[in-house]
């Protein structure tokens, strides 16, 4: 069976908190403001739990793949070649998409310095069961041109604007590149461009996970990863994903689309992502830490990050329990 069937589709997560009344009034259990002290924080032992349920989400993935000339040279000590290692990741056997086409509403775009640059080969559609358009368009074409990555994801953010996911389904955009990027015509570096793309995703409300594929430049993935999750200041680095063989490529895609589809859980609520880190979050009973297990994405979505994350798709019915100082939950 395949692990991620067995999570159950709704859990409860409770989170403590108290309503503010105005000003120097907290909320009791019979709704009226104790407003003792006058200031209008601080906890009440009256307070009552706000119970959110949460439930899997069931994300938009527009995979967005560069087809680039370097696509076409071989991985180390294989006879493959990248862009059929990504292919046979994503479409092949035990292809992700094939794997997770009933938990996700795929579609996918190949971009490259074809005219009119940058020229996107896109699916006909963005849908459930959608492994049959996925495949034909990554067979029917193959590596050449440059890898102008800024405005294929302007183009990709535009698309999303004018197809939008169905409502309570977070869009998403995963990135699989091989090389740095470049300009259509002149092969220009375009790093920074890149990197204030995916932060203008992340602005429009779509998020960018990004797969380097045969040695990508570390500190070019980590930015374009934090810009594209939305990374401030100060709180801890996204997670990229590299990739040096065929099951790398494999294991990568499983991870970065496995993880949206099944280790993220949308509450009915919201909470403030800057206070996040005070929360409480527990799994089957043992207390996650934030940053390493956890984090919330977007005010309204917890998700789960790494061991928590095989722990919950492999839990047969799990228990997850958040807890929340009365400020970080808005009401």
């Amino acid at each position: 069976m395949n692990r991620l069937a067995s999570v159950t589709s709704v859990l409860m997560l409770t989170l403590s908190a108290c309503a503010s009344l105005g000003s120097g009034t907290i909320g009791d259990d019979d709704g009226h403001g104790s407003g003792s002290n006058g200031t209008g924080s601080g906890p009440d032992a009256n307070c009552p739990a706000v119970n959110f349920m949460a439930t899997q989400t069931t994300p938009s993935i527009q995979l967005l793949i560069d087809r680039s000339g370097s696509m076409g040279t071989q991985l180390p000590n294989t006879s493959t070649t990248r862009y059929q290692a990504m292919r046979d990741a994503l479409v092949g056997a035990s292809g992700v998409v094939g794997q997770l086409q009933t938990k996700a509403y795929f579609g996918a775009s190949l971009y490259s310095s074809d005219s009119p640059c940058p020229h996107l080969y896109t699916t006909a559609a963005r849908q459930m069961n959608n492994f049959s358009q996925v495949q034909q368009l990554i067979d029917s074409q193959g590596p050449g041109g440059n890898t102008p990555t800024p405005p294929a994801i302007d183009q990709t953010v535009a698309y999303f604007q004018a197809n939008p996911a169905p409502s309570g389904s977070p869009p998403i955009i995963v990135l699989a590149t091989d090389g740095l990027p470049n300009s259509c015509a002149s092969g220009a570096d375009t790093q920074v461009q890149s990197i204030a793309s995916a932060g203008n995703a992340y602005t429009n409300g779509i998020r960018t996970f990004i797969l380097g594929i045969a040695g990508v430049n570390d500190s070019f993935l980590q930015q374009m990863a934090n810009a594209g999750q939305g990374v401030q200041a100060g709180q801890p680095d996204a997670k990229y994903y590299t990739a040096n063989s065929p099951a790398d490529l494999q294991a990568a895609f499983q991870a970065i689309i496995g993880g949206v589809v099944s280790c993220e859980l949308q509450i009915n609520g919201t909470v403030d992502t800057a206070q996040a880190s005070s929360g409480t979050v527990t799994l089957n009973g043992t207390q996650l830490t934030y940053g390493t297990d956890w984090v919330v994405v977007n005010g309204n979505t917890i998700r789960l990050l790494g061991a928590a994350c095989d722990t919950l798709k492999s839990s047969s019915n799990p228990q997850v329990q958040a807890s929340f100082s009365c400020g970080a939950v808005l009401l």
